[in-house]
């Protein structure tokens, strides 16, 4: 058991403390990353993964001197041992925007650096935004696992066992529940959707509305999980695109072509608009969907090989890579392409710093930079910038 007060927030859901031999708040001591704990508070912790290293992981059991943000977590299941699918159940909805405000702008301060210079937006700035519906019942889509017993359930954290659940107020108005009182095949995972009606569904397809638009969602299909997210990036990418009409535009890691909508609005039918993505499904399901919009053209293929491929060269591109991010070979192959704007959507703080540095490497700013709480209760967020060639 250590006991020690509580660092700042970092990267990943958790704290970071230090312990030394001799005394607790040793500053020279070793490093413990521990969930369940806020900046500034003194908790006694159990180590629960301890290599050997300069560093251990804990979860905070006992709160000696608490902080001010801190409250009854609404899910009985998040805590110490439980869920992991939750990071800051315990501290509230605007304290949780402030510590993900924090980990973005340390991580862009620490790896975005180089872009730094040429950017037109302080990254010290940036602020993550709340989104509409409040911080529970937000969530349309989950992915339980199913234990050797055929009990479906959500993953302890940085493991493989399922932690049996009875609900999850994530989801909305306890659509959930009815699903875990069923039995699967051990060892599988159930793809669960909620729909409009408030029925959650097994591996179900789900009709989509944004940007003015009705998506038929394929089962496996990729949509956003929060109901107000797809709007908020349709507008964020309405308002820095500013395709010229009759232009080129260039959608990758696409998806079914929400924010290609936007973009052939721009274009006009003059226009031409490429979506490239590599799910199938999603593939067939956007060309169903934008088939009245004939300047928009789905590439199935995986982005990052059909950069150089495309042709047209684009006038603006817009992008939504996986939580890696991009990373140089895509960035400097779409650099090369010579886009005048380019609007990078990233779900990883870390990955959108790096990001950022390569593009100001290969001679793009950073000419604005949103942030959104698109996960309630996790350590997770959506960033989106905008990059303009210089010169």
């Amino acid at each position: 058991m250590l006991e020690f007060t509580v660092g700042p927030v970092a990267h990943g859901g958790h704290c970071v403390g230090r312990v030394g031999d001799d005394r607790a708040d040793d500053p020279t001591g070793r490093v413990v990353f521990v969930r369940h704990a806020l900046p500034g508070e003194r908790v006694r912790a159990v180590v629960t993964e301890d290599a050997g290293g300069s560093y251990c992981r804990a979860d905070a059991v006992a709160v000696l001197e608490a902080s001010p943000d801190r409250v009854e977590p609404p899910c009985s299941w998040a805590g110490p041992g439980g869920c992991g699918g939750c990071d800051f159940q315990h501290a509230t909805p605007e304290a949780q925007r402030r510590l993900k405000t924090a980990v973005l702008r340390e991580q862009l301060a620490r790896l975005a650096a180089p872009a730094a210079p040429l950017s037109t937006v302080p990254f010290d700035a940036v602020e993550v935004e709340e989104l509409p519906g409040g911080p529970l019942g937000w969530r349309t889509r989950v992915r339980l696992a199913v234990d050797d017993a055929g009990v479906p359930g959500l993953r302890a954290h940085r493991s493989h066992d399922v932690c049996e659940i009875g609900d999850c107020p994530l989801v909305p108005g306890g659509a959930l529940a009815e699903v875990l009182e069923r039995r699967f095949r051990p060892g599988s995972e159930v793809d669960v959707t909620v729909h409009d009606d408030g029925a959650a569904r097994v591996g179900s397809g789900a009709t989509a509305h944004a940007a003015g638009r009705t998506w038929e969602l394929s089962a496996g299909t990729f949509w956003q999980v929060h109901p107000a997210l797809p709007d908020t990036l349709a507008a964020v990418v309405g308002e820095w695109a500013d395709v010229p009409a009759g232009g080129v535009a260039w959608d990758l890691y696409g998806g079914v072509g929400l924010l290609a909508s936007v973009l052939a609005g721009q274009a006009g039918p003059d226009g031409t608009v490429l979506v490239v993505e590599s799910a199938p499904s999603a593939v067939a399901d956007g060309a169903a969907a934008l088939a009245d919009l004939p300047q928009v053209e789905f590439v199935q293929g995986r982005a990052e090989r059909e950069i150089a491929r495309l042709r047209p060269d684009p006038d603006v591109v817009v992008t939504d890579p996986p939580r890696t991010g991009l990373g140089r070979a895509a960035v400097r192959a779409l650099t090369g392409r010579g886009p005048q704007r380019v609007v990078h959507v990233a779900c990883d703080p870390a990955a959108l710093g790096r990001d950022l540095a390569l593009f100001a490497e290969y001679g793009y700013r950073v000419a604005g930079l949103r942030a959104f709480d698109a996960f309630p209760m996790t350590h997770h967020l959506e960033a989106v910038a905008l990059l303009e060639r210089v010169g």
